[in-house]
């Protein structure tokens, strides 16, 4: 595998070895070893897959405590994924990155703990797995508005389909404040 810093500190890019032949294709998503090896220290508990139409936008979410670090790819389709910093006191608060994620092109991307996430779906279809480190609670799950001006995300989808939770979220701006807020 192939690990890349991303442009926001703590975002990997990974790109995995792949063997194909006639039959198709074969690759590891995950060695535990090779993540260690290269930084990443995490311990997955729980799987998610997703199959979404052209045009869904699902994010921007995070969950607040513990926090969930997630490893993602998309298996079908392709999808523009994007993670937004909002760890308290970090240099790039607020700052978004964008990495278009396929079936063909087979990147992952590693999201520590401290960041919304969110993608948009660009093909007709897509299935998007990934491994978190921490079990969904409903209790602490959060996000703010996709599309939120103090962000600025290019989502590169017009008319998104959007979930009634993502079209009601709060803004950036309150979402600041209570981080700023929090001791």
């Amino acid at each position: 595998m192939k690990f890349s810093p991303g442009p926001l500190d703590g975002l990997v890019i990974i790109e995995p070895r792949v063997f194909a032949d006639p039959r198709g294709f074969f690759l590891e998503s995950f060695r535990r070893d090779e993540f260690t090896a290269n930084g990443i220290h995490c311990d997955f508990v729980q799987d998610n897959h997703s199959c979404s139409r052209r045009g869904t936008v699902r994010g921007l979410h995070f969950q607040t405590s513990p926090g969930q670090a997630k490893l993602i790819r998309c298996t079908a389709g392709v999808i523009w994924d994007v993670a937004v910093d909002i760890r308290r006191g970090s240099p790039s608060f607020g700052q978004w990155f964008g990495i278009e994620l396929g079936a063909e092109n087979k990147k992952m991307i590693f999201i520590p703990v401290g960041f919304a996430h969110g993608f948009a779906v660009l093909s007709d279809d897509a299935e998007v797995q990934y491994q978190c480190s921490a079990y969904y609670n409903a209790a602490t799950e959060a996000g703010f508005r996709w599309n939120d001006p103090d962000v600025g995300v290019d989502w590169r989808v017009e008319d998104p389909i959007l979930s009634e939770r993502d079209q009601t979220s709060q803004s950036f701006a309150e979402l600041r404040a209570r981080i700023e807020g929090a001791s």
